[in-house]
């Protein structure tokens, strides 16, 4: 049974019932401000209505509409169509739509520039761009670039500022037919194609198949028990696999789901209050917001009508005990629940800790429902408990390759077994805990940074001799990132003069601290970063909460 017939499903059983809404709580406050210093859930764009919704029928006909659109323009079972867009109420119609022509859907970080941007489609094969007002510019600098292999561009926006070479999405669908497409769709077939990097930065095309989407549909209700009545808030960008991922369980249920552009506290517990939300996923510096928030008095939890939220639950970075224990202490009648995934996994939900579990809370849980577990040494045999190795999973929801690269595939796919690249060791009762992670990336807010692009940027300054780029624990965002800085003799520098250089740099990929300091290097030349962790880190937050 394919994912779309879910939706179809759902559109016959509950007509009008609402499936999705839309909720912009403000107008952008900076007109000026550029895309690289977008927030990770930006607000509101000016002119944009702030509340919209669709009822099941609706999204199941927008979805029909937009698939029976790409058949008039040659698309078909196996191409490859990609979406880059902010989150919105067209978003997952349109996925589905693509879906259901038997095409490829590749979702895009609406975080790439131009160059990213036209590197990921053209590694993806894509055949057409579905795009918001956001991306125009970017759009507009590689078009000459990615006309001919790219073949049509639809615009999701005003038709008044429909660039020149797209088609307005609206306009076009409008008089599409809204009859579900005649296409046969299996389990073994190639779904969508998402993008993850390396140590790098380099992305990589992940290909996943229609049974991994249907798997992470059944793991996430299975781990959270949605029932129709429950109500979804959805924040993170749905480019991501975990928000969607997530938000399958809700489409399993048939149950309302709510996407909100903002992360404000106030907006938050506004959307939670209004629109009556029973499950809520946040990103560990929005809890700590939130409690903040509480703390300070700027908001009042007795304005908010909170009394129906019963499961908050965190993915995408570890999560430090002190930080559940005071969520708890405001909400005590409150699910917890925290998820682990990668996007080679069809993200969150391989291992999960469990609402049952909070007193293990700094693990990462227990392999998730329709998923297998095991912690491997150097030659791939099993460790015993307490020991660590790398952490390896088995499921449905494991991607079939790298597309196009079939050297990285053999690295991270041992038969059906995909190497996570994480190290962790296992409790006596059988919790998982990372340890530390094999490649450099910093995850922070949620957020993957690259340490070898920030290094690369660095050294282009004329006083840098040598860098290295490390992450250091941080109470709020998990991670921040360090540029440890050794800089040429004879000269003299600031961390003014840095942070000024580094001004080009999209602001979530700034370092946050600078230390000026000798970079060790091994005798094959490599940065020795596990001696800098030392000396620096000491260890992260969440294991130190764990340990004392």
């Amino acid at each position: 049974m394919p994912i779309t017939d879910f939706l179809e499903r759902n559109a016959k059983i509950y007509p009008n019932d609402t499936a999705l809404v839309e909720i912009n709580p403000e107008k952008q406050p900076n007109s000026q401000m550029t895309w690289r210093e977008f927030n990770l859930i930006d607000t509101a764009a000016e002119g944009e209505k702030y509340r919209r919704e669709i009822s099941w029928r609706e999204f199941d006909i927008k979805a029909n509409r937009f698939a029976n659109l790409l058949f008039t323009r040659g698309i078909k079972k196996g191409d490859k169509v990609a979406i880059l867009l902010m989150n919105c109420l067209e978003w997952l119609p349109i996925y589905f739509g693509i879906l259901k022509t038997g095409a490829l859907v590749v979702p895009m970080n609406y975080r790439y520039s131009s160059d990213e941007i036209k590197y990921c489609l053209d590694l993806a094969d894509v055949r057409m761009l579905v795009f918001g007002p956001e991306f125009i510019g970017r759009i507009d600098a590689i078009t000459n670039d990615i006309v001919g292999a790219v073949d049509n561009f639809f615009f999701v926006g005003n038709p008044s500022d429909t660039p020149a070479y797209a088609d307005n999405y609206a306009e076009m669908t409008y008089y599409c037919s809204s009859t579900v497409p005649p296409v046969e769709l299996r389990d073994e077939d190639d779904a969508a194609i998402y993008f993850s990097s390396g140590t790098t930065g380099f992305p990589k095309a992940i290909l996943h198949r229609h049974k991994a989407l249907v798997s992470s549909c059944y793991t996430e209700q299975k781990h959270h028990s949605q029932t129709k009545d429950d109500v979804f808030l959805c924040i993170p960008p749905l480019y991501h696999t975990g928000a969607k991922m997530h938000w399958f369980g809700s489409l399993l249920s048939g149950g309302k789901s709510v996407l909100l552009r903002g992360v404000k506290p106030e907006w938050v517990l506004q959307t939670a209050s209004d629109e009556k939300a029973t499950i809520v996923w946040l990103l560990v510096p929005w809890v700590q917001d939130i409690l903040d928030s509480i703390d300070r008095g700027s908001v009042k939890l007795e304005d908010y009508t909170l009394s129906q939220w019963r499961l908050m639950h965190v993915g995408a970075q570890p999560v430090p005990p002190s930080l559940i224990k005071r969520w708890k202490k405001q909400f005590p009648t409150h699910d917890y629940d925290t998820n682990y995934g990668l996007s080679e996994s069809i993200g969150p939900g391989c291992v999960h800790l469990g609402v049952e579990n909070i007193h293990k809370v700094g693990a990462i849980g227990k392999a998730g429902y329709l998923w297998e577990t095991k912690i491997l040494d150097e030659n791939g045999n099993e460790v015993a408990k307490g020991e660590v190795g790398e952490l390896a999973v088995k499921g449905d929801g494991v991607m079939k390759c790298y597309y196009k690269n079939q050297a990285a595939t053999d690295e991270i796919l041992k038969g059906d077994w995909l190497l996570t690249g994480d190290m962790a060791k296992e409790d006596e009762d059988g919790f998982i805990y990372l340890v530390d992670r094999k490649k450099d990336v910093i995850i922070s807010g949620g957020e993957n940074l690259y340490p070898v692009q920030i290094e690369d940027y660095l050294r282009a300054y004329d006083k840098i001799k040598d860098v290295a780029v490390i992450g250091l624990p941080d109470k709020r965002l998990g991670e921040i990132a360090a540029a440890i800085i050794e800089i040429k003799e004879g000269m003299e520098c600031t961390e003014d003069e840095i942070n000024a250089f580094c001004s080009a740099l999209p602001k979530y990929k700034r370092p946050r601290k600078v230390i000026f300091a000798t970079v060790p290097r091994n005798p094959t030349g490599k940065i020795e970063k596990p001696k800098l962790r030392a000396i620096y880190c000491g260890g992260s937050l969440v294991e130190a909460q764990i340990k004392g």
